[in-house]
């Protein structure tokens, strides 16, 4: 067994957990405003996770400050099963969602921003309640910022070295002092669209509490809504559907690139290969997806409640753009049934959940940066074959790629595939269908929500099997974490001495 910090890993848990119980505190108090009868059991909830908290830290006090990669996997993975442990309490003492298992999958979901949702009322669901659940997303959102800008890169891991040296973020030298830093400027833009994005949901006709709860799902890509319908309850409010669609924009870009440009320095952003392929893989899929729904599916009949509102035309482009922008930013949320529309968007979409948003983003899925390397390489791998002696490196953002850069980002795809593939094949040894179980599989990993079959936009989780729901849990779990941090953990020779 190698030789783990302990004492520092549990007070680290321990920090979590007082950082967990002290948002809880926030979610009484919008019970208490709203008087929805829960306020005294999510402070149970808080006071519990906050002494567990200080207990933790308490009987730790005096640890070693070194810290390796073992212990980092650990705290990674630990972190966010911490976290959802105690965030299960509120679903629990208020009775919200009395079942353990229902309420892990429900507090899993928000902190991996996946979105998925065991809830089959959610209008009827106690306002604290729901401003935790929206909370959880956010928290677990902003988390993966500075997972993945201060600490993935030094653990080497799925690529996200390559925007390391671009961030305003750590270096091996400089690792205390430039992550802090890190955060804080990463945190202050999250809060920032977080607010302009509330300002702007209530102006355009959204109750308050609706629009701060919005503004938690959009910016942490999480896909969590108060409404039964999620995005299609405002149908016949385009403006708010395009505020959500600009804050989806930015959530699902790098954060290292908001900072850049409030800094001043836009060319800095227009020259990201990144970005760029991010902004016309977008208005590419929208392009066709606008046009195959205003040729081919009857938007105002088969998939939208409401009326159409500025003309057919507005209303394909819409929701086309809205689904694709959803989709590729694995925010989840829906502004249609977009399973009722072809059976080619269906197809699209399903492919769209293996792309994900940029690195650095609140998004999942494998990353568009990740995408571009591969397809590069592959190009490199045809002009090799016809100049086997010729030096070919691969090239992002104008700059040569390590190759072990590049064999990790495959590795991870091959990872991820083989991730897909598996939690299928279990979903189907389950007894589900082929489309619910791929398509559950697809979006689970993803950590986009909504999927297909009998987990379409207009159902939810809740027909799992219980077993079913902790794969799902995994599943999240696993693909929110950049699959390497957690499944390392599963290998035998991360345990061995050496």
């Amino acid at each position: 067994m190698p030789k783990l910090n302990y004492k520092v890993i549990l007070h680290i848990m321990g920090l979590l957990l007082l950082f967990n119980g002290g948002f809880m505190l926030t979610a009484v108090l919008v019970s208490w405003y709203y008087d929805d009868g829960i306020a005294l059991q999510i402070s149970t909830a808080a006071l519990i996770t906050l002494f567990l908290g200080t207990l933790l830290m308490f009987t730790t006090r005096g640890h070693g400050k070194e810290l390796k990669k073992r212990d980092g996997y650990i705290i990674v993975t630990f972190g966010w099963i911490f976290m959802a442990l105690s965030g299960t309490l509120p679903y629990i003492i208020s009775e919200a969602i009395p079942d353990f298992t229902n309420a892990f999958f429900e507090t899993m979901s928000g902190y991996t921003t996946t979105g998925a949702t065991i809830l089959t009322d959610i209008e009827s669901v106690p306002r604290g309640i729901l401003f935790w659940r929206s909370l959880t997303h956010w928290l677990g959102g902003m988390g993966i910022i500075v997972l993945a800008i201060a600490i993935l890169p030094l653990l080497g891991i799925g690529g996200m070295q390559l925007f390391a040296a671009e961030a305003p973020g750590p270096s091996a030298d400089k690792l205390k002092p430039r992550i802090t830093d890190t955060a804080k400027r990463l945190w202050l833009i999250y809060f920032s669209y977080t607010v302009a994005e509330t300002i702007l949901l209530k102006v355009a006709g959204m109750s308050f509490f609706d629009a701060i709860n919005h503004s938690f799902s959009t910016l942490s890509t999480g896909g969590f809504s108060t409404k039964n319908a999620s995005l299609a309850h405002w149908n016949d409010q385009p403006a708010i559907q395009y505020i959500v669609l600009i804050f989806m924009f930015f959530a699902g870009s790098n954060f290292v690139l908001s900072y850049f440009a409030f800094k001043g320095k836009i060319q800095k952003v227009l020259h990201d290969d990144e970005f760029k392929w991010y902004f016309i893989f977008i208005a590419s899929f929208t392009a066709i997806a606008a046009l195959i729904i205003y040729y081919q599916a009857d938007v105002s009949v088969s998939s939208i409640d409401h009326p159409m509102v500025w003309g057919e035309a507005e209303s394909a482009f819409r929701h086309g753009l809205f689904q694709v922008l959803s989709i590729i930013t694995t925010t989840g949320f829906v502004s249609a049934d977009y399973t009722m529309w072809t059976p080619f968007l269906s197809v699209l979409f399903f492919g769209l959940m293996f792309l994900g948003g940029s690195a650095g983003s609140t998004a999942g899925g494998v990353k568009v940066m990740r995408h571009l390397i591969m397809i590069r390489n592959g190009i490199i791998e045809f002009k090799r074959s016809l100049h086997p002696n010729a030096v070919l490196p691969v090239r992002y953002n104008s700059k040569s790629i390590n190759k072990e850069i590049v064999f990790n980002i495959l590795g991870f795809f091959i990872l991820y595939m083989l991730a897909f593939i598996i939690g299928a094949l279990v979903f189907a040894f389950m007894g589900i269908d082929f489309q619910t179980a791929i398509g559950g599989a697809a979006s689970t990993l993803g950590n986009i929500g909504p999927a297909f079959g009998s987990l379409g936009p207009i159902n939810n989780y809740d027909i799992l099997p219980p077993v079913g729901k902790w794969w799902s849990a995994f599943l999240m779990l696993i693909g929110r974490l950049e699959l390497f941090t957690v499944l390392i953990l599963f290998t035998p020779f991360f345990w061995r001495n050496r």
